[in-house]
């Protein structure tokens, strides 16, 4: 498995996520890759990019937890909820720029499990169609709020003379950081929008080590990390024998045929917000120090079905 693997890949700002997955299938020739966690095309940071076998675990990645920095503006309102968008009003030369104690209290209130409304100019899929599609031919679509969950909410600076917040936010998939900007400046009478986006961590993967386009073009192989990398929060089991060959081809296997190395740690979850199902009985198996993929254990069976094989 040699070209198979993952990429900690340091989206500049201006590029899609969708240009990194043709960047890198430029530069490696290989056109089995794809991106967990859509990045907006003006926001920057770490973007994982599994290659070759390693796109099989994507769904495990799904749900891994993101954090970001941001800096929002306050007293601008556009139709992408962010600078880059068409202004439909500017008012920071007019409006009564709130006071600390406000901009806290109302920050608060958006931590913990909340329903989120998306922008409008997002690539959420309705009716077969991305929402922006609808948005730029002018339609109006009714959108529901989405359940997400904000694990911390921290201001950084509040640049009150600027009218500028800074804040980082740890928070679970499909969360978009747009909509906490938006429904904040609404919350506190003027608008606002966001006018900076960094992704400092993806589950496992954290920008420190994120590596830049320019980097993986003189070594991008020196760079690819195996691909259970960030499967650390999976259980661990290892077989050997014909149990290999069998798992290989996609059977079951009993539990008195493998040695647990290592339990689940992931919980449950939201009730509200849909995970990846089965995420917290996935075992990663191995033959030795091989990785072949992920099984699912059916506790009353005692069995582990294979779900991943990386094998081929």
């Amino acid at each position: 498995m040699k070209n198979d693997g993952i990429i900690n890949f340091l989206k500049p700002a201006g590029m899609t996520s969708h240009d990194c997955v043709y960047f890198m299938r430029k530069i490696t020739g290989i056109k089995r890759i794809g991106h967990t966690g859509t990045l907006d095309p003006m926001a920057a940071g770490v973007l994982p990019l599994c290659i070759g076998r390693a796109t099989r675990i994507m769904d495990y990645l799904d749900p891994d937890i993101k954090t970001y920095r941001c800096e929002m503006v306050l007293g601008v309102r556009t139709d992408t909820w962010d600078i880059w968008g068409n202004v439909i009003e500017d008012d920071r030369d007019r409006f009564i720029k709130p006071d600390t104690e406000a901009v806290v209290r109302t920050f608060q209130s958006f931590t913990g499990e909340i329903f989120q409304m998306p922008p409008l100019y997002s690539a959420i899929r309705m009716g077969g169609r991305h929402l922006y599609e609808y948005a730029r031919e002018g339609k109006e679509v009714k959108i529901e709020k989405r359940p997400v969950i904000i694990h911390r909410l921290h201001i950084l600076n509040y640049d009150e003379a600027n009218a500028r917040i800074t804040f980082d936010l740890q928070c679970s998939k499909g969360t978009y950081v747009r909509s906490i900007c938006h429904e904040a400046g609404e919350a506190l009478g003027c608008g606002g929008s966001m006018s900076f986006l960094l992704r400092t961590e993806s589950g496992a993967f954290r920008l420190e080590e994120a590596v830049t386009p320019e980097e993986l073009s003189d070594d991008w192989q020196g760079h690819m990390m195996p691909v259970d990398y960030p499967l650390a929060r999976l259980g661990k089991a290892e077989i050997e024998g014909n149990s290999v060959v069998r798992f290989k081809n996609g059977g079951e296997l009993k539990l008195s045929e493998t040695k647990i190395l290592q339990r689940p740690l992931e919980s449950g979850g939201s009730t509200h917000i849909r995970m990846r199902e089965g995420l917290d009985r996935a075992y990663c198996v191995y033959a030795g120090a091989m990785f072949l993929g992920v099984a699912l254990f059916d506790e009353e069976k005692e069995l582990f079905k294979a779900d991943k094989v990386l094998s081929e």
